[in-house]
């Protein structure tokens, strides 16, 4: 990981494959201070990254034409969230590593978790593998804490073992439920929707109808949610 004051965005790569292909030695040389620039910055260009590949991945699945408006609006939209997810994840893992007996600063916690960003994309990849794409996803995310919880929190291997090990389990467990919960209304959302095809040549009476019909679909998905 570069030393440097200045960022300089060709470190951006090498740091990225630092902290997935060698975690433990990326935090242990981590700089734990110097500033919130440098980690924001390095984020936000991860984010773009992720974003230029959800432009390919939905230019594939929607084909150019609809594709290439989604993929604009993420490459936006992905630099912004990796921003704001690093900074909300930062704050509860200094909770949790404060839990945990660590004296390292809000600052030290937060750049544990913006160099994790890393693997965003890959995340992003990883979500066209139905569940288990997340599980990995997740279990990514949480072996990198515990490195940077033992590197740089000084925290005892077993103990961050155990926290860590627990809150990866609960997180999978409901990343892998709201997931189900949402391809299954995805699936009834299509079904249901197939039905209003050809509305524009209904009378009034009849688009009534169909979506009388549409509405009791969906009052009787969520009942059995």
């Amino acid at each position: 990981m570069s030393q440097n004051s200045n960022f300089n965005f060709s470190t951006v790569i090498e740091d990225a494959m630092q902290v997935v292909l060698n975690p433990s030695g990326f935090y242990r040389d981590m700089q734990k201070t110097g500033g919130y620039v440098e980690p924001l910055i390095y984020t936000l260009v991860i984010g773009a990254v992720a974003g230029v590949i959800a432009v390919v991945i939905s230019i594939f699945g929607a084909g150019l034409r609809f594709g290439a408006g989604m993929g604009i609006a993420s490459l936006i939209f992905m630099p912004i969230a990796a921003m704001i997810s690093s900074f909300f994840s930062g704050a509860i893992m200094f909770v949790i590593w404060k839990l945990m007996g660590s004296t390292q600063r809000f600052e030290t916690a937060w750049r544990c978790v913006a160099y994790s960003m890393a693997v965003f994309p890959i995340m992003l990849l990883l979500q066209s593998i139905p569940y288990l794409g997340s599980i990995i996803g997740l279990a990514l995310i949480f072996w990198l804490m515990f490195h940077a919880s033992v590197e740089v929190h000084a925290i005892d291997r077993s103990k961050a073992k155990t926290v860590l090990g627990i809150l990866a389990v609960v997180m999978i467990l409901l990343n892998v439920s709201s997931e189900r919960t949402a391809r299954k209304f995805q699936a009834q959302m299509e079904e249901y929707s197939g039905k209003l095809e050809g509305i524009e040549n209904m009378t009034p009476e009849e688009v009534g109808e169909a979506l009388g019909k549409f509405l009791k679909g969906l009052e009787k998905a969520q009942q059995q949610e």
